[in-house]
């Protein structure tokens, strides 16, 4: 009689299966129990990271209001830098708003609240014009005439005329002169080193004054006209349209 195979006696082959599983799903609900007991964490670990904030910056108009006293660096350009260096001095020196005056220009740089700096130049070229009229006229005319006749009396009768005139005119001008073309491209920098105010300024020369005076003029009146303007308070905002709600089917 043939008895059947016995089972093995060791039951590690059944069990092994089983942990397996339960291992599985302790690892798929072990993330949902760590939502649950550490929510603040959670929700921490969520949230993203915002940088810093920094500052906020002052506008240019209000930095331009807090200087008073001015250092004039040396400018670059040509031969005559340092003259228009020493006419934007004396202008910049000048320049009031309603009798006071705005800027108090300092040889010591550290002693200043901003630094003008930039290039300028004032050199001289011909301008040469050439002009040519000519004028000419010229008219000539003549006439002839006669007639014979033979007879017992004879007779014979001649005429002639002539006219001409002539008007010829030439005239030829050559001008040379001698100009300046002044220029000064100027910045206004702060103790940070950030440019608050520039302009470009050039000239051929005024009624009264030459090119030179004429740009450093040009750069104080700009710069007063932009100190002038920031002083003046900002405009109320515009309101916006209030829209009415639309109407409900009931209220209809």
């Amino acid at each position: 009689m043939a008895f059947p195979h016995a089972l093995p006696n060791d039951r590690s082959s059944i069990t092994e299966p089983r942990a397996s599983a339960s291992g599985m799903r302790l690892f798929l609900v072990m993330p949902l129990l760590i939502a649950i007991m550490f929510p603040a964490a959670a929700q921490q670990q969520e949230e993203p990271i915002h940088p810093p904030a920094t500052a906020p910056q002052m506008p240019l108009d209000s930095n331009l209001l807090q200087v008073k006293r001015i250092f004039v660096a040396q400018l670059t350009g040509g031969l005559q830098a340092d003259a228009l260096r020493d006419l934007i001095i004396a202008s910049l020196n000048q320049a009031s708003i309603g009798g006071t005056k705005l800027f108090i220009l300092t040889e010591n740089e550290e002693r200043a609240d901003a630094i003008l700096k930039g290039a300028a130049d004032d050199h001289t070229f011909e301008d040469t014009f050439d002009s040519q009229d000519s004028l000419s006229f010229h008219g000539n005319a003549s006439a002839y005439g006669g007639s014979s006749s033979s007879s017992s009396s004879s007779r014979s009768s001649r005429s002639s005329g002539a006219l001409g005139s002539g008007i010829g005119e030439n005239d030829s001008e050559h001008i040379k002169e001698r100009k300046h073309e002044a220029y000064a491209a100027v910045r206004l920098c702060n103790r940070d080193g950030d440019v608050i105010w520039s302009t470009t300024q050039e000239s051929l020369g005024a009624k009264f004054r030459g090119a030179s005076a004429d740009v450093a003029a040009k750069v104080a009146r700009q710069l007063t006209e932009d100190v002038e303007r920031a002083r003046r308070p900002p405009p109320p905002p515009v309101p916006k349209p209030v829209q009415s709600a639309p109407l409900s089917p009931v209220a209809r």
